[in-house]
């Protein structure tokens, strides 16, 4: 391979060290397991250095709600503002680098936002800890800092998947022409999502090796988009009712009216973070088991929270089909059964013009409270 670079040792030691590739895929794989610090958060976008938690290697992850594997991701990390960050690794004597690898990639991103349950990301972590003798908690206060919860870097995790808000990663030693154009297409265009791709060149001499991190893929284009949506303003009831004045009358009306049914029925209003979208979640806690059944985002949408309806009694598959059951008996909802394990939605404005429909669905989310305390 061509190319090289020079280790100064002292004043009068000059080792010519030369470019050269990994044994093999899980050499690279390893490195970056053991040194996250090679996915060069210091060339990412934001305000700091991206900072990285591993998750676990070879994530499994599955395409529907029978719970079987159907792919293996190589690293999942999280950022210290709880963005998934998936990356796949290949070097490039490896011909998939150049089409396949994009294909398998946004298989795992399309899939991962809908059928990976943020508990099921926190049980990786704590199974990944426990065979390492680490802390969990430890390692999750060191990625956000000790004056951060806990328990809201969790929460701000799920709002990232439900919103799209992941980062897909490709590294290898050498990233191919091909590729990189593809990457840079797809970060213009995927938002909030972030593409990019990573070289992770070896070079070798005298018995000692230097590893050299490059990001590739980002635009300036790119830069201004994700910059937009990127994590950052809190929103609370004021921010988040204004914003979605903008969705017109009727959502607003059907907004405001699940607000204050989630108050009277003594459920926590939890609010997300995002320049752009805003998030309402009701809270119901029951015994110290939270339940998020639905979110409400300014973008005009009510959001079923299938997917995160996995506390006893709802990891119960009846009882969600018998949920599922309920919401398409009301006049003008049709969700697919396949959506059991995802987060189908409805929009707030046709809910704010049909009360039928309105009712309908406070009626069901009536039956889920009601269900869930007498389950305790």
């Amino acid at each position: 391979m061509t190319g090289g670079m020079y280790l100064l040792q002292g004043d009068d030691n000059l080792i010519a060290m030369t470019e050269a590739p990994y044994d093999s895929e899980d050499v690279l794989q390893s490195l970056l397991a053991k040194y996250p610090d090679l996915l060069a958060g210091d060339q990412l976008p934001g305000s700091e250095p991206r900072r990285w938690l591993l998750i676990r290697r070879e994530a499994p992850l599955g395409s529907n709600d029978s719970g079987a594997t159907k792919w293996s991701i190589d690293h999942l990390f999280l950022d210290q503002d709880a963005v998934p960050t998936i990356v796949e690794t290949k070097r490039s004597s490896d011909t998939r680098i150049r089409r396949e690898v994009v294909g398998q990639m946004l298989d795992y991103a399309a899939n991962a936002v809908v059928y990976w349950p943020i508990e099921e990301i926190q049980s990786a972590l704590e199974r990944r800890c426990e065979k390492e003798n680490l802390d969990s908690e430890t390692e999750v206060t060191n990625l956000i800092g000790s004056d951060s919860d806990p328990e809201e870097f969790w929460k701000r995790a799920a709002v990232n998947l439900q919103a799209g808000r992941v980062r897909l990663v490709f590294v290898a030693d050498q990233i191919p022409r091909e590729l990189r154009r593809v990457v840079e297409f797809l970060n213009e265009q995927m938002t909030p999502a972030e593409v990019i791709a990573i070289e992770v060149k070896q070079y070798v001499g005298e018995g000692v090796k230097t590893l050299v991190p490059r990001v590739i893929g980002q635009t300036a284009e790119a830069e201004t988009k994700k910059r937009a949506s990127s994590p950052g303003r809190q929103w609370d009831e004021e921010s988040f009712f204004s914003v979605l004045s903008e969705q017109g009358p009727d959502a607003v009306r059907a907004g405001r009216d699940l607000f204050e049914w989630a108050a009277k029925r003594g459920l926590l209003a939890w609010w997300g973070r995002g320049n752009v979208y805003g998030t309402f979640v009701p809270v119901l806690d029951v015994a110290g088991r939270r339940h998020y059944p639905i979110a409400i985002w300014t973008s005009g949408s009510v959001g079923i929270q299938f997917q995160h309806m996995n506390q006893p009694p709802f990891d119960a598959l009846e009882l969600r089909k018998d949920l599922l059951t309920r919401l398409n008996q009301i006049p003008g909802v049709a969700i697919p059964e396949d959506s059991i394990s995802g987060r189908p939605s409805l929009p707030l404005s046709d809910l704010g013009r049909n009360p039928k429909m309105l009712n309908g669905l406070k009626a069901a989310l009536d039956w889920f409270c009601a269900t869930a305390r007498g389950s305790s």
